[in-house]
């Protein structure tokens, strides 16, 4: 029998494959996420409300400058997590896969909790049991991918 949260998300994520909400979300949430940061002291996500949340702290590819993302991440087992990079199905990667790529060692916050990790970009033959466990948090989430006309990176974020 599901769980209610497992129900919201049954329900929501239809909506969240929109495009309507493919055009706010990039505009609305990322404001949104910072002054609940702001208010929470870094505690509390709003995407966070709904599926596991982090912020990830890295480097950036070209300026070395720390840059912080908020992202949903699917949990895989001590400590690890998987994150894709689907960026509201946009056509570009996002920037902080290309950060990642150029310097995978990084740190996540989650609740406020700081852990260093390494990023490693998941494999060809890994991708589809990291889809597979992706969704069933978070039910169609690999329709991104599709809509959006390219191979969405997905990595693994091991604590160190």
């Amino acid at each position: 029998m599901p769980t209610a949260l497992q129900l919201v998300r049954s329900l929501i994520a239809p909506l969240t494959r929109t495009r309507l909400f493919r055009w706010l979300g990039p505009r609305v949430l990322p404001p949104a996420e910072r002054v609940l940061k702001w208010l929470s002291g870094g505690r509390v996500q709003l995407s966070g409300l709904l599926v596991p949340s982090l912020v990830l702290h890295s480097i950036g590819a070209h300026s070395g400058i720390e840059r912080d993302t908020m992202l949903m991440y699917t949990p895989d087992g001590r400590g690890r997590a998987i994150v894709a990079g689907t960026s509201f199905a946009r056509a570009g990667h996002p920037a902080w896969t290309y950060n990642l790529m150029a310097h995978p060692d990084a740190a996540i916050s989650v609740r406020g909790k700081r852990t260093n990790v390494q990023a490693r970009r998941l494999t060809p033959s890994e991708v589809d049991a990291a889809w597979h466990k992706i969704e069933r948090q978070w039910p169609g989430y690999r329709g991104y991918e599709r809509d959006s006309g390219r191979t969405v990176r997905l990595f693994l974020l091991q604590p160190v």
